[in-house]
């Protein structure tokens, strides 16, 4: 449509203005981002290119995605960013290593698909400059998988860079999900707009005659153009040129009308030059050094090429400029509506003959992809040279995180592959591919083909149907590996068979084909067959391979966790069973997941630490999810410091390495340890950047459950619509017969907002919903026993927490734990009768100053202060309850707060704590989570780089959250900032 890029525009004001908001907004520092939806043809580029003429002052990145590069990995990527790498050696190293690799100037190798995506980020803030910078991508429904979740991921986390990023995606075709990013959906234009667009149009326009529109006519292109500026543009060469017949209105949608006239003026053409034309379609590259070599191989040359440039079908456009600031050019169609009728009403054999003549002539190692489709698209039948090929493309797109390229490869491989059994290998490495790219119902077809040729029969063991659809979240479950779509295909070593296969082929095929149904079941939320897959795969290996059966077992806790405790103590007890080599490493984390249920077993409890130990110890390594998993086994048993430490630890080296997909995992480990030990502004800084980051790379679980964190931190500060809000979010997502991962907490939640708020029956209600399946092996129903003992007591049915309480003194038997026993203390004082209470609070107190612990320590110290005040020993009383206050003001506890000073009040006599009417939180108090993140790593000295590599933003995002942050702590400098981070303890 270059005709139509003109200065004006007709009937597009609401989306000229959005576009100038954005450009705006990037020339004063802020970001932005704008997707353009609508039909082929409806004016996306014309707008485009209105973007890029306002831009002055800016700089400006342009791509296209084109649709025979789709399968290629990043390619859209690289086209779009070429002009920036300049700015490359700016970047923190993990990011430039990764996106280098991407781009193919690095070493390939297992990375977070999201660094990528956060290495573009920093590129393009580091390209913005100070002027700002426009990047402008169009037919993104043709971009790569790979470059659209690097550029949506950047997209999404974009804030005050400079930036204004827009795409332009065609409906219908292609596939790009723009989940939270504003949109605009491009309709017709109004007739009025319509018959001015049209009038314009001068006679001759695109014609060797001169064409004057009658007003029957005019009337017609007007009715059929629908408002489509292309249709408005190329009807009226159709009409003139085809007979009254031969275009008959409303016989086909107007994409087909377009194509068809478009077909009009490439069948008048020599066909030699129809030749030409269909390699540039077959290609689309626009490289014309390629297309004239390969023209030659089909009878065509450069007189074939000029005339398809005169007849406007083709033009020559110099392209994205390259680092050293040439612009090297490239013959593309002047729409892809020409391409597509090109290429579509060419006839087989001619088709077949351009790919045949592309692939022999793109011989360069850097054409080796491109060769490889070429070859597959020439071929009729088995082919082992084009399989081989492909397999080799799809190798090299998954070392480079590449997976949806990878699945498409190898699957094309394995359809030229005449044996069987290379067939099933082929379609397995698909499937697994398919599986890492979050195509869940396309891994579990190829799966189940893959089991099927190799007569593997994975449906013996399925346990359920897992026909699925949608997209995976990412890499990074503690449990279940996951869709490993960050850092390389899933873990074979991992894999199950789902099969009575009997020959060790058949068992290594099936235990893959079954792993890609059961990790695409669980990811979908199909828990119980994710769980029975993984089962019977371990039962099949357990005496060929212990090693395999042990992984796949301790991948299915985490199905079996969402079903209950009887689902969970099976998978326990079989793991526990697997006799493993002793040195491999594995051996003692299996150990300690298997005693995850223990509650009445004496002997001492295993110890995170020893079990790290060991692990190390043992050298060779061992997996971030292995260790992940042991962080959640650990708050399980009570070993909350240890797990806080491992989580950190974990936490530190996934941000040093740039995994945004795997953080929200370690993180929700290192937000609970946080809740656990009362530090609750820490725990609402976790949480509040976890939940931003699932959000961002579509986590929805982690999304979930850290909502129900956030509720938990508002109930405790007695914030009744934020516990309800966050709590309604945790509560969703639940699959048929399993729990949704973030009830537990929600459920929690609620009931510690209700006790707070004096509402016992309702709090008692909700906490005794914790107590049945399928949550009553949850950790969090066991912590909640002294939230429900004390409701109990207060609605005056202590009767009710009786088997809850039992079940919580045999866990607390078996992890051995101060905090654990000094809260069983404090139930057994909420039961005594007469002075029997006495002993138990003294007993608690003591335990938790071994502990450490100031939040449980205040609740005892307040429970004990009530008891003694309603045994009149008021004096008494006033200690407990001044020191209760004292941790209740510091963790903004406003319901506790509020309980304990009315209580203070009824003792009769003035104190220290009766005097302090309002709680003050600091200086940091007006700050938002975000910004105290930032400003503590600030106060570590760490520059805005390195602040910005840990959290996944860009360095002038964290410029700008400091410049917002320094007023509301009233200081001007870092070096203030670390003294007031001193004194402030932040």
């Amino acid at each position: 449509m270059d005709d139509l890029r003109t200065a004006e525009l007709y009937g597009r004001q609401p989306e000229q203005d959005a576009l100038a908001a954005l450009l705006d907004a990037a020339r004063c520092g802020r970001s932005g981002a704008l997707v353009l939806r609508g039909e082929p043809g409806i004016g996306k580029t014309a707008l485009l290119d209105h973007a890029a003429a306002r831009a002055k002052g800016m700089r400006v990145l342009r791509g296209t995605g084109v649709e025979v590069e789709s399968e290629l990995p990043f390619a859209g990527l690289q086209l779009l960013l070429r002009p920036a790498l300049g700015a490359l050696g700016a970047l923190p190293e993990p990011q430039r290593a990764s996106l280098e690799a991407a781009l193919g100037l690095g070493a390939a190798g297992d990375r977070d698909a999201m660094l990528t995506g956060l290495a573009v980020l920093s590129l393009l803030a580091e390209h913005a400059g100070e002027g700002g910078l426009l990047c402008l991508v169009d037919d993104a429904q043709w971009l790569d998988q790979a470059s659209q979740d690097a550029l949506l991921f950047a997209a999404r986390r974009l804030y005050a860079e400079g930036v204004a990023l827009v795409f332009a995606a065609r409906d219908g075709e292609g596939s790009f999900p723009a989940a939270g990013l504003p949109e605009r959906r491009l309709a017709g234009l109004t007739p009025e707009a319509a018959a001015a667009l049209l009038d314009r149009r001068p006679a001759g326009e695109g014609s060797e005659q001169g064409i004057s529109l009658s007003p029957t006519v005019r009337y017609r292109v007007l009715a059929e153009a629908h408002g489509n500026p292309l249709a408005l543009h190329e009807l009226p060469l159709a009409l003139a040129a085809e007979s009254p017949g031969g275009f008959s209105p409303g016989a086909l949608p107007l994409t087909g009308r377009l194509q068809l006239a478009f077909h009009g003026q490439v069948s008048r053409l020599p066909q030699t030059v129809q030749d030409l034309l269909l390699l540039a379609a077959v290609d689309e590259t626009g490289d014309p050094e390629v297309l004239l070599r390969a023209a030659g191989a089909v009878g065509a040359g450069i007189d074939d090429l000029v005339r398809a440039e005169e007849t406007g079908l083709l033009v020559r456009r110099a392209g994205a400029a390259v680092a050293d600031g040439s612009l090297p050019e490239s013959v593309t169609f002047r729409h892809p509506l020409i391409r597509a009728a090109v290429h579509q009403r060419a006839p087989l054999g001619r088709r077949l003959a351009a790919h045949r003549a592309l692939a022999t002539t793109l011989t360069e190692p850097s054409h080796a992809d491109r060769r490889a489709w070429h070859l597959a698209a020439a071929a009729t039948g088995p082919d082992a040279e084009a399989a081989t090929a492909l397999e080799e493309t799809a190798s090299r797109a998954r070392a480079r995180s590449g997976h949806e390229a990878a699945a498409a490869a190898y699957e094309r491989a394995a359809r030229l592959t005449a044996d069987p059994a290379e067939r099933a290998r082929r379609e397995t490495h698909a499937a697994e591919s398919a599986l890492a790219a979050g195509r869940l119902e396309r891994a579990v077809d190829l799966a189940r083909r893959a089991a099927e040729r190799g007569a593997a029969g994975t449906d013996a063991a399925a346990g359920g149907d897992t026909r699925l659809g949608g997209r995976a979240p990412h890499d990074g479950d503690a449990v279940s590996g996951g869709p490993a779509r960050q850092d390389g295909a899933t873990s074979s070593t991992a894999a199950m068979p789902g099969s009575t296969a009997t020959t060790p082929g058949d068992a290594a095929l099936g235990a893959r084909t079954a792993h890609v149904r059961a990790l695409a079941a669980f990811w979908q939320g199909s828990y119980p067959a994710a769980h029975q897959l993984l089962l019977n795969g371990a039962a099949l290996v357990r005496d060929s391979d212990p090693a395999q059966a042990a992984a796949m077992l301790i991948q299915s806790v985490h199905p079996a966790w969402y079903l209950g405790e009887r689902p969970l103590s099976e998978t326990l007890t079989a793991l526990e069973a697997v006799s493993l080599p002793e040195p491999h490493p594995l051996a003692p984390l299996a150990r300690f997941v298997a005693r995850l249920l223990d509650r009445g077993r004496t002997g001492p409890p295993p110890v995170l630490r020893d079990a790290l130990d060991a692990i190390r110890g043992r050298g060779g390594k061992v997996p971030d999810e292995a260790l992940m998993l042991l962080c959640g086994a650990a708050l399980a048993r009570g070993q909350d410091a240890d797990a806080h430490r491992l989580a950190t630890e974990l936490a530190a080296e996934q941000r040093a390495a740039g995994a945004a997909g795997r953080l929200p995992t370690v993180l929700f480990f290192v937000a609970e340890g946080e809740v656990f030990t009362g530090r609750h502004r820490d725990a609402r800084t976790t949480a509040a950047e976890a939940l931003a980051l699932a959000r961002d790379t579509g986590q929805e679980q982690w999304t979930g459950q850290f909502s129900s964190v956030l509720a938990y931190l508002a109930a405790a500060e007695g914030d009744e619509e934020a516990c309800r809000r966050h709590a309604e979010t945790g509560l969703t997502g639940g699959a048929a017969g399993a729990l949704a991962p973030g009830a537990p907490w929600a459920h929690w939640s609620l009931g510690l907002l209700e006790l707070g708020l004096g509402r016992a029956e309702s709090a008692l209600s909700r906490f005794e919903r914790l107590t049945r399946e399928p949550m009553r092996h949850h950790f969090c129903a066991l912590r909640s026993t002294p939230d429900l003992v004390e409701a109990a007591v207060r609605v005056g049915a202590p009767d009710r927490a009786a088997d809850a309480l039992t079940r919580f003194a045999e866990w607390t038997g078996s992890v051995q734990q101060d905090w654990a026993q000094a809260l069983l203390h404090r139930c057994h004082a909420l039961l005594a009768i007469d002075d029997g209470a006495e002993q138990h609070y003294a007993d608690a107190l003591r335990t938790h100053d071994r502990d450490g612990r100031p939040l449980e320590y205040a609740r005892t110290a307040l429970l004990y202060g009530e008891w003694l005040r309603r045994s009149r020993r008021k004096a008494e009383a006033r200690a407990q309850l001044d020191d209760a206050l004292d941790v209740f003001d510091r963790l903004a506890m406003r319901p506790w707060a509020e309980r304990t000073r009315a209580e203070l009040t009824a003792t009769g006599t003035g104190t220290r704590a009766e005097q302090t009417t309002a709680p003050t939180h600091g200086a940091a108090a007006g700050l938002t989570p975000q910004e105290l993140q930032i400003v503590r790593l600030a106060a570590q000295g760490l520059s805005n780089r390195d602040i910005a590599a840990q959290l996944f933003l860009s360095h002038r995002t964290v410029g700008y959250h400091l410049y917002k942050a320094y007023p509301k702590l009233g200081i001007a400098s870092r070096a203030e900032l670390k003294s007031l981070a001193a004194r402030e303890q932040l």
